[in-house]
């Protein structure tokens, strides 16, 4: 495999922070550069192996989607690419494939999670008390379960290490208020509508997803970080689905899979990845990127 990208390093630019994933440096007042790198996180730790290739499938498969959806919400795309605004061809070489300049924006304090299926924390809270979210679900469903209908279960943000946590629509509301909130609401869901179809057609059930929007100065709500990517996303194939299980996958899932075996209690440090599971996730990140953009 190729060598893994775990962090980024940008000397001419000030670094603003590492998320889980991401590398966010300042440009200036209105843009900034993410670089998508190869680190892996899982449970909300990140792993202490990255996955080779896995940025640069990220960065394609987003920008994919966010030329696609333009016309249902504004987007972070800029014009500028890493040449513009870094001068050092080493750093610009090694990060170009990986790296975007977008608007300098005001996320929101939440998580747009979508379910079109009942699996991972939703299918736990179901389980738990019958609904995901504040969202009462029909008895009898099982693990994987194709929802009756395509539901909004958003959660908290949590910083790098700490956990999300599913939150209702009222939880949202309170912290945004209630007009942006139903618009986020909205436009996620028509967002993964129009996607799965996409991704149907393809031999891939996209079983649910998770957004983060943005603000600009004029309150504008902007679509903003990654888009519909297996690192967002549970993306099963359809030749692969039944209920009762959690199918196979072209995600992270694998990695969850493989973590469920372990005596870890999901708090950092998270432990090492044998080669085989490194191998095998980039595989299926690779596939996810290849069958839905392809014509």
């Amino acid at each position: 495999m190729t060598d893994a990208i775990f962090d980024s390093d940008i000397t001419e630019l000030e670094l603003l922070g590492r998320g889980k994933v991401r590398d966010i440096y300042a440009v200036d007042d209105q843009h900034l550069l993410i670089v998508t790198t190869d680190r892996l996180s899982a449970y909300d730790v990140v792993m202490p192996q990255a996955i080779p290739g896995k940025g640069e499938v990220l960065t394609k498969l987003s920008i994919f989607w966010f030329e696609r959806m333009g016309d249902l919400v504004p987007n972070q795309l800029t014009p500028l690419a890493i040449d513009d605004v870094v001068r050092d061809p080493a750093a610009r070489d090694r990060l170009r494939t990986r790296s975007l300049v977008v608007r300098r924006l005001r996320p929101l304090p939440v998580e747009a999670v979508v379910r079109g299926y009942l699996i991972g924390s939703g299918w736990r809270d179901y389980r738990a008390t019958g609904a995901t979210s504040g969202i009462a679900l029909p008895p009898g469903l099982e693990q994987a379960s194709r929802l009756p209908e395509t539901i909004f279960a958003p959660s908290s943000k949590a910083a790098a290490g700490e956990h999300d946590e599913n939150i209702s629509f009222a939880d949202v509301v309170e912290r945004i208020g209630e007009p942006l909130a139903a618009a986020v609401r909205d436009t996620s869901i028509a967002i993964y509508e129009r996607a799965a179809a996409h991704a149907l057609q393809r031999g891939i059930i996209i079983a649910d997803t998770k957004f983060e929007f943005g603000l600009d100065g004029d309150g504008t709500l902007y679509l903003i970080d990654e888009v519909l990517t297996p690192d967002s996303s549970r993306f099963w194939p359809v030749d692969g689905y039944r209920t009762g299980i959690s199918p196979p996958s072209y995600d992270k899932q694998y990695v969850r899979d493989y973590l469920d075996t372990l005596d870890w209690n999901k708090t950092a440090p998270g432990p090492d990845l044998p080669e085989s599971v490194l191998e095998q996730t980039a595989s299926r990140y690779r596939e996810a990127l290849n069958r839905l953009t392809a014509d």
